[in-house]
């Protein structure tokens, strides 16, 4: 056996120098081939002595499944070993219904953290929130699991019960969430009417078919009231999922050019996405709203959008999460999660590990402590001053002077909002008495025009 390895590895070598290698090539090449058989020497030497000589009877599958799933360790949280019976889950999970909790995870710093809970999910009605630490499954301590040993952890027959032990910022001690299994089916997009031609999408995560589903909320819109006015694009909490439903949502809005990029190991080898030209909406503003777990797939359509001035990006700077994963299944029905590449904007920003700087940022707050906003306009104070030259302390109190003015302007119509009776509020009315990042995003929408000019060039692209 030893013999037909070393002439595989030989072959090999011997048919790439065929390709133009020069002896360094060639030379550099039979090393590591050379190195990587020795390797295998030890992993086979180290099973065989584990199945002739370990005190109990071993599972030699379980073992190399051991052995892959160690391997993989080494590399990044996102590159994980799937065994049948959870590669079989995973390839249901983006068709939009699958059995579980509902919750997309991930780890950070060693600890399993809760990247969002998807809405309408029993994690999501049972309280789970973003950023929620889980210490343990069921009692079971999750310190050192990776992202798939976590998953079939917490996986089991719809009906059954599970307890998540969590650790939330701002409680001193853990706690328990007891969770029923059930059938999650999501529904990943969910329209509000804001009258007068304005819509508010809500997009909760991206599967088969989410493109399609957006376009027909538009396309009501457009029946009801003639046009559509404005769009508010909610992405906030929203893990990603699908990279080609990301690209067709982005490409209903982009007229043409770039959508996103990818690049792999050859930094030199860069692939990039394209605008069909086929937008069908391209001329009403957009806002986009964003939070610190906006990852993946929503952060590609909010740098496509922003970097080609097609939307206003508003909220907090997202998750950050830009690496591309391609999933392969393997003879056994087991399959190789594996990251191969990392996703950058238009214009060359990489996503993984920086996330997407919003416009205009606006932090997260509830209507008791409305006060507490803050609108941090990018790149506007400076323009805000007009008139004679004002000294430091000057600009400094009158730029705070206007901002609390700003503030108490913005919010005093929300703050009334919020004290009426839920009865007598529209839908729309209830959504942004309740949500201030929402209310922000309708503000400016619906002042657009005052705002900033719309100007049409030569190509049909909107600039801002």
């Amino acid at each position: 056996m030893k013999k037909h390895l070393k002439l595989a590895i030989f072959t090999t070598i011997l048919c790439l120098s065929g390709y133009g290698l020069t002896k360094l090539d060639f030379d550099v090449l039979k090393a590591e081939a050379q190195d990587r058989y020795v390797e295998l020497q030890n992993f086979s030497k180290v099973l065989n002595i584990i199945q002739q000589y370990y005190v109990d009877d071993v599972d030699t599958k379980k073992l190399i499944y051991g052995a892959i799933k160690g391997m993989l360790r080494e590399l990044d949280p996102h590159t994980n070993f799937l065994p049948p019976d959870i590669f079989k889950d995973f390839e249901t999970e983006t068709s939009g219904e699958f059995g579980g909790l509902g919750i997309e995870i991930s780890v950070q710093n060693g600890v399993l953290t809760i990247i969002s809970p998807i809405e309408d999910t029993p994690a999501w009605e049972a309280g789970i929130k973003a950023g929620d630490k889980i210490i343990a499954v069921d009692g079971k301590s999750t310190k050192g699991l990776s992202l798939v040993e976590a998953s079939q952890l917490m996986r089991g027959k719809k009906g059954s019960k599970t307890i998540l032990t969590i650790v939330r910022e701002g409680q001193d001690e853990p706690k328990d969430i007891h969770i029923v299994r059930g059938s999650v089916k999501i529904r990943s997009v969910k329209p509000t009417d804001f009258e007068d031609g304005f819509v508010y999408v809500k997009i909760t995560s991206f599967i088969e078919n989410t493109s399609k589903d957006l376009e027909k909320a538009l396309q009501d819109t457009e029946k009801k009231y003639g046009t559509v006015k404005g769009l508010i694009l909610d992405l906030r909490r929203n893990p990603g999922g699908l990279l080609d439903q990301a690209v067709r949502v982005s490409d209903l809005f982009i007229p043409e050019g770039p959508i996103v990029s990818t690049i792999g190991r050859d930094q030199k080898n860069k692939e990039v996405t394209m605008a069909s030209k086929k937008a069908k909406y391209t001329n009403f503003p957009i806002i986009v709203l964003m939070n610190e777990y906006s990852a993946s797939a929503s952060e590609i359509v909010a740098g496509a959008l922003q970097d080609n001035k097609r939307a206003i990006i508003m909220g907090e700077k997202s998750f950050g999460k830009g690496s591309v994963q391609s999933v392969i299944k393997l003879g056994d029905g087991s399959g190789l999660k594996i990251t191969v590449a990392r996703y950058y904007t238009p214009s060359g920003r990489s996503i993984q590990a920086e996330g997407i700087q919003p416009d205009i940022e606006v932090e997260e707050v509830d209507a008791e402590a409305f006060g507490k906003a803050v609108i941090k306009t990018k790149g506007s104070r400076e323009k805000d001053i007009a008139g004679h030259l004002l000294s430091e302390k000057e600009k400094a109190k009158k730029n705070q002077k206007r901002d609390e003015k700003q503030e108490h302007d913005l919010t005093a119509w929300w703050k009334d909002a919020g004290s009426k009776k839920e009865d007598n509020k529209s839908p729309r009315d209830k959504l942004v008495s309740s949500d201030y990042q929402v209310y922000q995003a309708y503000n400016y929408i619906k002042a657009w025009k005052m705002m900033k000019e719309i100007k049409q060039d030569g190509s049909n692209k909107t600039t801002l």
